[in-house]
């Protein structure tokens, strides 16, 4: 039984490495990842469940999909007791973890989250839901020091230190180890510093093209974000610039890291893991953040090096983060749950077989989206479902930057993949049960809000905290007046 070392990024669009080879900018930007992936298996399409922190956690820790565990939003997630697969490693192995390790859990997140999330599909005006959000500052610190981001290079030393007291440790009862981290790189907001711009050569930054499609989950998506500074040419790109520079310095991080495991003696033992939570749309689709189902806000970086893992092997089938339950029992000897709807990719990292599902599912039904949306790629294909609004198809390899919706002109195929994804998902019941979920919660919220019960701190009222009612909703949905209540008591009245 090997240690396990397994390091899981924050909003790290999957495409966003040199090895992938998609984005010029970033082809020497990312040296310490694309080492790992020569020396063991990318997999290339790598999806996450669910395109937000929370539910996307709760997905990849309990192998469950967001239907079927009911992690609805950023405010819902695994309820405690609930199984988790380090959890499970605690029989077996000794488990460190570093960073954000709580945020697969319920009631982790603002008051905004609770209310958006719940009212989001009855917000019809397309009140902004993210305004005043300090993930939107954008910022490069003048000097060059290398340790931008403090508190994720002081995990790291935290991370090599563990390392260098597994290596010093001897006597035979000694378990293997799982290593986890969870920096908070490379989340929103967009702050870099020029020893990191620098390394992105300025010349090589795109503005992505305008998205005119007008399909109205994205146009609701994209006033619902309230992104404030713009989209002319020099913001986008000064935007990007300092989202791939905070990718570059955190690919410096990890190398520090993995170099202390190669240091230690330890890399021969030691299966090394890393991921991602969700992307980042970096101002493609005129978005910032994720909570799409487009490519920079579904794709994650997946590598996997170690004993027995193929080096220099690229898989190309979509692979997601539902697997990394069973690919981590099998790593760590527990046994396959029942519950688990992914399969080990072990087989596929070892070169053993080249079959497996072949496709990714995901599901989002939470802030800034006002119904419940499903992904699901297969081979180039991609299908887009919207409860309420006409569904999307797209080819990734003739279109990557998803603007050529293909739903009128290829209804065959999206007549396939629409009854793929049926057969996973029973949509219906899945919609009952959130919009159950939604009412109940949000009418306990309404009842304890109005007696003055919550302090809202978050967001614009962050200077003068709040426990009016009508404050927290408008703080939640800014314009929130007379006739969003009316329309929400009504809604609660036909429960």
């Amino acid at each position: 039984m090997n240690n396990i070392l397994m390091i899981h990024m924050e909003s790290w669009d999957g495409r966003m490495l040199g090895c992938q080879g998609y984005h010029p900018a970033m082809a020497h930007a990312t040296p310490n990842l694309d080492a790992l992936a020569r020396r063991g298996t990318r997999f290339a399409n790598a999806y996450c469940t669910n395109p937000i922190c929370c539910p996307s956690r709760a997905n990849m820790l309990s192998g469950t999909y967001t239907h079927e565990c009911e992690s609805w939003n950023n405010f819902r997630g695994l309820e405690t007791g609930m199984w988790t697969y380090d959890r499970g490693l605690r029989a077996t192995h000794d488990v460190r973890l570093l960073g954000k390790h709580d945020d697969h859990l319920t009631g982790h997140h603002s008051v905004m989250n609770r209310v958006a999330d719940m009212l989001e599909a009855l917000n019809t005006a397309a009140r902004p839901v993210m305004d005043w959000d300090p993930a939107q500052d954008i910022r490069v610190a003048p000097g060059r020091e290398r340790r931008c981001h403090a508190r994720d290079w002081q995990m790291a030393d935290e991370a090599t230190a563990f390392l260098r007291q597994r290596a010093a440790a001897t006597g035979s009862g000694r378990r293997p180890f799982f290593l986890c981290l969870n920096p908070g790189l490379v989340h929103a907001a967009f702050h870099t510093n020029e020893h990191w711009l620098e390394r992105i050569p300025e010349a090589l930054i795109d503005v992505p093209p305008l998205d005119t499609t007008n399909h109205p989950a994205n146009v609701y998506q994209q006033k619902s974000k309230g992104w404030r500074h713009g989209f002319d040419d020099a913001t986008v790109r000064r935007v990007r610039r300092i989202y791939f520079a905070m990718c570059a310095e955190a690919d410096a991080m990890i190398g520090e890291v993995l170099a202390a495991l190669d240091a230690c003696g330890l890399a021969e033992t030691t299966t090394v893991i890393v991921s991602g939570d969700h992307g980042e749309l970096a101002m493609e689709h005129q978005q910032y953040y994720k909570m799409s189902h487009f490519e920079g806000s579904v794709r994650v970086p997946l590598i996997m090096a170690g004993p027995g893992i193929r080096a220099g092997q690229t898989i190309q089938t979509p692979v997601s983060l539902i697997d990394m339950a069973p690919t981590i029992c099998e790593l760590g000897g527990m046994p396959m749950r029942p519950c688990f709807s992914g399969e080990s990719l072990l087989p596929l990292a070892r070169g053993e077989t080249d079959r497996s599902r072949g496709w990714a599912l995901a599901m989002y039904s939470g802030v800034t989206c006002n119904t419940i949306s499903y992904m699901l790629r297969q081979g180039d294909w991609k299908l887009i479902v919207y409860e309420g609004y006409p569904s999307r198809l797209f080819n990734l390899a003739d279109d990557p930057q998803e603007l050529n919706d293909l739903a009128a002109a290829q209804p065959q195929r999206l007549e396939e993949m629409t009854r793929l994804l049926d057969a996973q998902v029973d949509r219906p019941e899945t919609y009952r049960l959130w919009e159950a979920y939604r009412r109940h919660t949000f009418a306990q919220f309404q009842r304890q809000a109005k007696r003055g019960l919550y302090v809202d701190d978050t967001y614009s009222l962050r200077d003068h905290p709040s426990s009016d009612y009508r404050e927290i909703m408008n703080n939640a949905f800014t314009g929130w007046d007379d006739a969003d209540e009316a329309r929400v008591n009504a809604w609660l009245k036909q429960g």
